[in-house]
């Protein structure tokens, strides 16, 4: 009898103990809480984004390339594969001494025709006198004329071949028509290059605004793609970089990849298109619209996958209030349905055992 007496009060007093350690911990608890922290929800204007994929490729007509319009001997090559060129640098220069021996012949020959047109005038002058005189036949004084006409006619051509070969000399030094960069070199210093048949290629130069960029949209969302919105983008080898776009045009045709629909949104880049490279693939946002949202913290939010949750002031306490979450902006979330803008939103704060109390 003596013995359990003794047994129960020693379970009533390890009873005790453990109630009083519960107690004295929720108490420190409570002392250690974080001050209660609420956020109004807010009204503002987001966009609406339409998400893509995309790729960097070269624009139609952005690579050019560089040929010589005489034959001779490239004499000097002044640029390299990677090199930039600015529009009308000298890239490379041809031997002249052929070109230039041609335009002191004709430059003689021209000298020779003047002197037999003002032979031929002289003549003609002359028979036109002894016409008038009765003393030269008018068939004669004809072919004077004729002879003068024909003298003054390979004057003509003769100056034209000398300007043929004057614009032969400028082209031996080819200049780049374009700013960009050098993407390939086919010919050396010392080659003999000829044009008699095909024009050859020197250098191959791509415009420093070169790429463009694709988006592949879901045929779902393109009815809310136009030419003009703006675009945000960023690269796997930038991808804490924001880079900028306009959508440019929408190819009408479909592009049907594993039996889903997409259609190609040509994107113009904005600035920054150095650093870009073809075939370098993209994360694409198309901004397509705006609109009033209601907004509050990201981290207000509670719950698991769909099943979000946040936790409203009221007067009986937190109270549990079931929501919508819609396009994320930043650390602000949107809020489509749930909650009202006069609502407290508790963002921290509360314990976690009163909220599994105050959140069945």
């Amino acid at each position: 009898m003596k013995r359990t007496a003794i047994v129960s009060l020693l379970l009533l007093g390890l009873t005790a103990g453990i109630l009083y350690w519960v107690l004295a911990e929720r108490a420190a608890r409570a002392s250690r809480a974080e001050p209660l922290q609420i956020s109004q929800p807010e009204s503002r204007q987001i966009t609406a984004n339409v998400l893509a994929t995309g790729i960097i490729r070269l624009r139609v007509g952005a690579q050019v390339r560089v040929g010589a319009q005489v034959s001779g001997i490239v004499r000097k090559l002044n640029v390299s594969v990677g090199a930039r060129v600015e529009k009308g640098q000298v890239i490379a220069e041809i031997d002249t001494r052929q070109v230039d021996a041609l335009i002191l012949q004709e430059r003689a020959q021209v000298a020779e025709d003047e002197v037999g047109v003002r032979k031929a005038e002289r003549d003609l002058a002359r028979g036109r006198e002894l016409l008038a005189s009765g003393l030269l036949p008018r068939q004669q004084a004809e072919d004077l004329e004729w002879a003068a006409n024909a003298a003054r006619a390979k004057l003509e051509k003769s100056r034209s071949d000398l300007n043929a070969a004057e614009v032969n000399l400028a082209y031996c030094r080819i200049l780049a028509p374009i700013s960009g960069t050098i993407a390939s070199v086919s010919t050396q210093e010392g080659e003999t290059v000829a044009s008699a048949f095909a024009t050859p290629t020197f250098v191959t130069i791509i415009d420093n605004h070169a790429v463009e960029l694709i988006a592949m949209v879901d045929e779902a969302d393109i009815a809310s793609v136009r030419p003009g919105q703006i675009v945000t983008f960023t690269v796997e080898s930038y991808p804490s970089r924001d880079l900028q776009g306009r959508v440019q045009r929408i190819n009408p045709t479909a592009t049907i990849i594993s039996g889903v629909v997409n259609y190609e949104v040509v994107i113009a880049i904005s600035g920054d298109s150095e650093i870009l490279k073809p075939d370098m693939t993209a994360n694409v946002s198309i901004h397509t619209a705006e609109r009033t949202a209601l907004l509050i913290p990201f981290v207000a939010l509670r719950g698991i996958a769909d099943a979000k949750f946040v936790l409203v002031q009221s007067a009986r306490g937190p109270e549990r209030k079931d929501v919508i979450i819609g396009t994320r902006e930043g650390t602000f979330v949107e809020i489509r349905k749930g909650i009202a803008a006069t609502d407290q939103v508790i963002v921290s704060g509360i314990s976690e055992d009163k909220q599994k109390r105050e959140t069945p």
